[in-house]
């Protein structure tokens, strides 16, 4: 049998009970990696014995019959002695995988793909898997109803993967707790553009299809990577500091989308001052029709509207960039970091602009009739199906309105700023963050804003 070609699991059992730290150079004796990495919410998510430094993906996209064609070329760094590790990957097939260009053992279990190696890995190796795919990607449903991974539009497609929705178009170690860069290569019909994350470093034609690609320079988790393909009106301008903007803009949207669109300097100037300097070599917007997705989504460096955006909404998107793209929480169950810190820099910008300052609308919120705000805490989601509820938004927007009350504006922004310069580019915890806060603010007890706003259940007794 050709070491390239897929074992039934049945098959594959018995060879990894047969080879288990056997290493086919008689040197490193290695054990499979683990498939998932336990997350409370996505236990599958991700996988063990490995972190990814880089994906190089080549994608040719047929909007008409919705064929994908891909390849992935992956490398990362073992972690441990490894014989086999999994990638995730729902749908499409599997048409070759080699490790270090050998042909290499595979098999699909579910979201799994399994990879057996020739020769085990060793622990602090660097590597490279490459696998072809291709097929008819699938639009995932998440626990609460909504739908990611590739979504087909009027013109094309978008590839959106909040929470485990990347999975659906590439192979990957797919879990915030793993980031890496990104270059990706979209050939489309030409006429069409392909817009993804990071720089357009290139843009050829052949054939009839034109090719776009992207490089992502700064790391990035999986969730985060997006594909728009369809007609775009695209926008080329500058933001603080000569950063380059790119907005790309369904025709139909254009003309409403352009004042708010206009505001993304005036923002990103707003927030550098409010967050520290932008993390970003690049910054912009995706406006596709609304309904192509139910939401708007914090893609890096562009986030992904469904028709033109509220300022508040682009304030809040924006806003990520520090808050979920640069800063990533290492578990779904840290979603507030994400949430509640976007939410309330809605807040500061009305604060700022001739709003409710964000006291008062702590206080409404906690005055409310709203009983979702308190259905549970911030820092514990009750299930899968509520990370992206209320409580996560609002209640964890209200929780740094509570930080802010006690130590004062001076040492809340050098809070807020420093958290975001201190995790730059890397991943944190709930425990990491009240850990930097009590850092910062010696001199202030926060027991009672932990044990009641951030992790206690119902309503807390005093705003």
């Amino acid at each position: 049998m050709s070491r390239s070609e897929r074992l039934v699991p049945a098959a594959a059992a018995l060879l990894a009970l047969a080879l288990t730290g056997t290493a086919c150079d008689g040197g490193v004796r290695g054990t499979p990696g683990g498939s998932g990495v336990r997350d409370p919410y996505f236990p599958q998510a991700g996988n063990g014995g490995y972190d990814v430094t880089h994906y190089a993906l080549t994608l040719d996209y047929t909007p008409k019959g919705r064929h994908l064609t891909g390849r992935a070329v992956i490398t990362a760094q073992a972690t441990q002695d490894l014989s086999a590790f999994d990638l995730d990957l729902a749908g499409l097939r599997v048409d070759a995988v080699t490790v270090e260009g050998k042909d290499a053992r595979w098999n699909r279990a579910g979201q799994e793909l399994t990879v057996r190696p020739r020769d085990d890995l060793s622990k602090g190796e660097t590597f490279r898997v490459t696998v072809d795919y291709s097929g008819t990607p699938r639009t995932l449903t998440d626990p609460d109803g909504s739908e990611e991974g590739w979504l087909p539009t009027a013109d094309g497609a978008l590839g959106l993967g909040e929470p485990v929705g990347s999975m659906a178009w590439f192979p990957s170690d797919n879990h915030p707790s793993d980031k890496a860069t990104y270059d990706i290569a979209i050939t489309v019909p030409k006429g069409l553009q392909a817009v993804s994350n990071g720089e357009l470093t290139g843009q050829s034609d052949k054939g009839g299809r034109t090719t776009y690609h992207w490089h992502s320079g700064r790391p990035m988790a999986s969730y985060l990577a997006t594909v728009a393909v369809g007609h775009y009106t695209i926008k080329r301008s500058t933001g603080p500091h000569g950063l380059p903007l790119l907005t790309a803009v369904d025709p139909t949207q254009a003309e409403a989308s352009a004042g708010v669109l206009a505001k993304i300097p005036e923002i990103l100037d707003w927030e550098e001052l409010n967050f520290g300097p932008y993390p970003f070599s690049s910054a912009g917007a995706i406006v596709d029709r609304p309904h192509d997705a139910g939401y708007a989504l914090e893609t890096q460096n562009r986030p992904v509207f469904p028709g033109p955006p509220a300022i508040s909404t682009l304030v809040h998107e924006l806003a990520h960039e520090w808050y979920g793209d640069s800063v990533t929480p290492t578990s779904w169950r840290d979603m507030w970091l994400n949430e509640g810190f976007a939410t309330y820099a809605e807040w500061l910008w009305a604060e700022d602009h001739g709003g409710p300052s964000a006291q008062k609308q702590f206080t409404d919120l906690y005055d409310g009739d709203d009983e979702a705000v308190w259905a549970f805490p911030p820092a514990r989601p009750s299930s899968a199906a509520h990370i992206s509820d209320s409580p996560v938004y609002e209640r964890g927007a209200m929780v740094l309105q509570k930080i802010r009350q006690k130590v004062g504006d001076d040492t809340f922004y050098d809070i807020i700023q420093g958290w975001a310069a201190a995790h730059r580019y890397g991943g944190a915890s709930t425990a990491d963050f009240t850990a930097y806060v009590e850092k910062k603010a010696p001199d202030h007890d926060f027991g009672e804003i932990w044990k009641d706003w951030l992790y206690g259940d119902g309503k807390p007794a005093h705003p």
